[in-house]
């Protein structure tokens, strides 16, 4: 079969790709090619079926990539602003003039103070090579502030990290083999398709599938029980959980004595959580949390898959710790098919040094700098906040793989720190986004089936290769070659700044351990390479934790001498009758704005067979809450609290239990009737651990009467 570089015009080649977008699948994806015009043009994009995740599917979004990939409002030319900041209105210059004009602004506020840049970027792509691999060597070496990327996973990923000592758990796989199966804060048809695909074989085999969830997601919709707790108060079951095990003495004590730290001061913190106080605490029953411990320990084995929405509140990071004791206590890691899986992105080491070359942070003298770091989940506040000598104005932001506009929270503030005329804002950028309105300069930027990638999937046990299939539409550049370029304009001349995508590929991952025999070249021609882990793969069977105990740390000392509670504890949310009754006496009902099926955070939200089968902005009621405000379903409502104000479609369902609002999200706020989204009414408040946003801490009212139209 010829290349995909050497086509005639009537031949066609099958290119291995990867999938790049912020989902655990990571699929392995196939992209027929073929000459016209003298250029590559991709025809069809297919699931690799001999990649065993992957096994043929991809999810309805990515299925659709070349409705994305050839969008008629891709942006082909870079574009610099001509109107009012959030406007939109651009015109087009040439790359040379672009790249000379950000250089020299760059170079000019680094003259004053580096920390004044600051970059902005998350998981557009998940992508080594094209996510932060030259643009973090070209901050390093400008003197940029730091970025803390919390805004997703950093709540989770801590907490699992002081508890088990990385982020790995069973490969999705062996879930076929369990015979109970938690889906703890997670829906995972929308986002974990493959996992879920296991499970249905795992459930035709006689398994129990559970979903924990204060929405009936289409998940819980197909298990055997959905357990319908408030949002925020998971950490608060899974200690009413420890504390049935322990008083029903349902313990693998030989694991506990041999494999854990903690025993003895956790069982006293779960003593305080009852079935009778939980029930209260959860908005659930106390027969609920019995019955769910009874079955968690006389069904083997027993998998719990926990995801990130669990996280979005202010204990977010202690709820994933406590669920993280379970099997533990329970002895369920002896089973290939038991324990908890939140991420495997701890089993892919990812050679920092190499890739993002930090020891660039060295000034002129030599002597390493340590700039500040802006947390990605207060860029609202922190846009807007008074310049003092503690804290520099932001001056500068160039924002890659990212939205902030629609995505992060407190949205106004946000759009208001984007607004500020004297913000110097650059965006590279695939489409014209909410915030791409507010760009002084525009840059187009390739897709994934347009450069070279490496994946690390946080959902399965293969490093994914990612080929060109066609040539860049329009001028689009990879991320990597917009960073060389204003990298040569400053006047950086290190070696590092000239090295190809596929010499970046190559460096990502470290040859040692289980991937001692990563090969680039290998993975390219593949499409993949498994990491060296057994086929039957039980990461702690027998113990071996890389904590610095070596046990799974029910009592961590690191949190300990951080001055955190060492212990899993309940943190009640921020907005709720627990920590704020007069607040929750004006705003009664929690809202959470889990993702919709058809959209993957804010991307896809402009591939209109996608929005047209999403339909328009809406925020479903439970009946008994619609009643009680005169909401009649298919009416328009008005949703806020003291940050702003929104309105949506009413659909009036028993999907939203009462006391909770679920509007789905993530829709780009100019193609809704108010261009506004949810994150119009979510706070900027940081989690427990991890400094993670706190999007599902949020409380509102509801009122009926508001007026809208068709969404765009």
């Amino acid at each position: 079969m010829p290349d995909a570089d050497h086509l005639a015009p009537d031949q066609t080649v099958l290119v291995k790709a990867a999938c790049p977008h912020d989902c655990p699948d990571t699929c392995a994806m196939e992209v027929t090619v073929e000459q016209r015009g003298g250029k590559r043009v991709a025809i069809k994009v297919a699931g690799a079926a001999d990649h065993p995740p992957t096994a043929g599917v991809l999810c309805t979004k990515v299925s659709r990539y070349l409705e994305r990939t050839y969008h008629p409002d891709r942006l082909l030319h870079p574009m610099k602003r001509v109107g009012r900041k959030g406007e939109g209105r651009f015109e087009r210059v040439s790359w040379d003039s672009a790249l000379d004009d950000i250089a020299a602004r760059l170079k000019q506020i680094a003259a004053v103070d580096p920390q004044r840049i600051v970059p902005y970027s998350y998981a557009g792509t998940m992508g080594l090579v094209q996510g932060e691999s030259m643009a973090q060597r070209f901050f390093h070496k400008l003197g940029a502030s730091l970025l803390d990327r919390t805004i997703c996973a950093t709540a989770g990923a801590e907490a699992m990290t002081y508890t088990l000592g990385t982020r790995t758990g069973p490969q999705m796989e062996s879930f076929a083999d369990a015979r109970l199966i938690i889906f703890w804060g997670t829906n995972a048809i929308t986002s974990n398709l493959h996992l879920w695909t296991r499970a249905q074989e795992a459930k035709r085999r006689g398994a129990r599938l559970i979903a924990i969830d204060p929405y009936r997601s289409l998940t819980a919709e197909k298990c055997h029980q959905h357990i319908a707790l408030l949002p925020g108060t998971d950490g608060a079951l899974a200690l009413g959980l420890i504390h049935v095990l322990v008083r029903e003495n349902w313990l693998d004590h030989d694991y506990i004595a041999r494999h854990t730290l903690g025993f003895e001061p956790l069982a006293e913190r779960a003593a305080q959580f009852d079935p009778a106080r939980v029930a209260q605490l959860c908005g659930i029953t106390a027969a609920e949390v019995e019955q769910l411990a009874h079955d968690y320990w006389h069904t083997r084995p027993a998998a719990i898959r926990l995801n990130y929405g669990m996280q979005r509140a202010a204990g977010g990071g202690n709820a994933v710790r406590a669920v993280c004791c379970l099997p533990a206590l329970a002895g369920h890691w002896r089973d290939a098919a038991g324990g908890v899986l939140l991420s495997t992105s701890g089993m892919f080491p990812v050679d920092t040094q190499a890739l993002y070359r930090p020891d660039l942070l060295a000034g002129p003298d030599g002597r390493k700098r340590q700039p500040r770091t802006i947390n990605m989940s207060t860029i609202g506040h922190d846009l807007l906040r008074p310049a003092s000598s503690e804290h520099p104005p932001i001056d500068a932001l160039i924002v890659y793989n990212s939205n902030p506009v629609a995505v992060a929270p407190q949205s106004r503030e946000v759009a208001a720190g984007f607004a500020r005329e004297d913000l110097f804002t650059v965006v590279l950028e695939h489409f014209q986004t909410d915030t791409a309105d507010y760009a002084d300069y525009l840059l187009p930027a390739t897709t994934q089936l347009e450069h070279v990638d490496v994946v690390k999937p946080y959902g399965h046990l293969y490093v994914m290769a990612n080929n060109p299939a066609i040539d860049p539409v329009g001028e689009s550049l990879p991320n990597t070659e917009i960073f060389r370029r204003l990298a040569q304009r400053i006047g950086f001349t290190d070696a590092c700044f000239a090295d190809s995508d596929d010499a970046i590929a190559s460096q990502a991952i470290k040859r040692s351990g289980v991937t001692a025999h990563y090969d680039w070249e290998v993975a390219r021609r593949a499409g993949w390479q498994r990491i060296d882990v057994p086929t039957t793969y039980a990461p702690f069977a027998d113990g071996g934790f890389p904590t610095p105990s070596g046990k799974c740390e029910f009592y961590s000392q690191q949190l300990a001498d951080l001055g955190v509670d060492p212990l899993p504890a309940y943190v009640p949310p921020n907005e709720g009758p627990v920590s704020n009754p007069q607040l929750a006496a004006r705003y009664p009902l929690a809202m959470i704005s889990p993702p919709a099926r058809n959209f993957l955070n804010s991307t896809f939200v402009n591939v209109r067979s996608l929005r047209d089968t999403e339909g328009e902005p809406h925020l479903e009621i439970h009946p008994r809450d619609a009643a009680a405000r005169g909401i009649a379903d298919g009416s328009a409502v008005r949703v806020f609290n003291d940050r702003g104000t929104l309105t949506l479609r009413a659909r009036v369902t028993d999907r939203a239990r009462p006391g909770v609002v679920v509007g789905l999200s993530i829709w780009w706020k100019k193609l809704a009737h108010d261009r506004k989204n949810a994150n119009e009414l979510t706070g900027q408040a940081l989690t427990d651990i991890g400094r993670a946003a706190t999007f599902y801490d949020c409380l509102v009212q509801v009122e009926a009467g508001a007026t809208t139209s068709a969404g765009g």
